[in-house]
This record gives C-alpha cells, structure tokens and sequence, in this order.
C-alpha cells in the first residue's frame, strides 16, 4: 500500500538535484593557473583533484532499475526511495569534494597574497609553510560526518522533508560498495 507521500519524495528528489546541480556548477568553475613551478602544489593539486572528482560523479551510472511506474504508487515509491538514495550519494560526493575545493581557494588566496607576484623566496618560506600547514588541517576537518552535518543544517534550516533521506551510515555503505 502506498504512503501517500510520493509527491512528498518527488519534491525532495528536485530538493537535492537543485544542490546537486549547484555544487557541480560551482565546482566545474574552478580556475588555477599555476605556473610551472607551482603546477604540483598541494593546494593546486587538490583543486585539479576537485574538479576530477565531480565530472567522475557526473559520469557514474544511476544503478537503479529504469522501468517506468506504470501507475503502480508502490513501485513510484520504491523507485522514488531509490532516487533519493542516489541522489543524496551524490550531493554528498560534491560537497565533500566542494568543501575541499573551498579549502584549496582560501589556501590559493593566502598563497597569491603572501607572494603579491613575486616568486618565492626565503623571506616568504615561513608564511609559505604555514599556508600549507592550515591546508593540511582545514583538510583534515572535512570528515564525512562534517560533510553530513554542513547538508543536514541548510536542509532542515530550509524546512525540508528529509525523513527518507539517507543516515551517513547508509551513504558510506552505497559509498563503499561502488568502489
């Protein structure tokens, strides 16, 4: 029997495909010139791992069987429930991989204000290092219960109907079984 909330789960697939969206257009405009010298930096390299990391995500298959409802509500819902699921996966990919990206920009920033166009030097080695130093633990912060909790907060600030959505547990299962 159907619950009567598959208009419910309709909109919250849209919810999370909207985020989804964003994130990935944010992330596909991500732009480092570094020069040579700089191309193999922490901070570049983490946004060239950034941007991979969405189209990766744009390219991974939907896994779930495509068949129509047929006006059969039981299997919207099971089909809608699914969709979710994936859905959630993947908004949660990208905004892991946008939190780091974010992370990579404030490091890019610290780093092009520290040098002012200069090359580097000894005078700059220390600031330098302490640039890459709170990389390395803004980094470190990004957990996956971080991620969950940075889309958690927006949605329920946002008032939206998450109770199927998955646990972090369940997306780190889906997670670990498309590896």
């Amino acid at each position: 029997m159907s619950d009567g909330l598959n208009d419910a789960r309709a909109i919250r697939v849209a919810e999370i495909m909207s985020d989804f969206r964003n994130l990935q257009y944010y992330l596909s405009q991500l732009r480092a010139t570094p020069t040579a010298e700089e191309y193999y930096l922490e901070g570049y390299s983490l946004l060239r791992q950034c941007t991979s990391e969405a189209q990766a995500i744009l390219q991974s298959p939907f896994a779930a069987s495509s068949s129509g409802p047929g006006g059969d509500t039981e299997r919207e819902k099971q089909q809608l429930r699914a969709i979710i699921a994936d859905a959630a996966v993947r908004r949660f990919q990208c905004q892991r991989a946008y939190l780091r990206a974010h992370a990579g920009l404030r490091w890019m920033n610290t780093r092009n204000s520290i040098l002012r166009g200069h090359k580097p030097n000894a005078s700059h080695l220390s600031a330098l290092q302490a640039a890459d130093s709170t990389l390395r633990m803004e980094l470190l912060a990004i957990t996956d219960a971080h991620v969950e909790n940075t889309l958690r907060a927006q949605d329920t600030s946002q008032g939206k109907w998450l109770a199927e959505d998955p646990t972090l547990a369940q997306i780190q299962q889906m997670l670990m079984a498309r590896r």
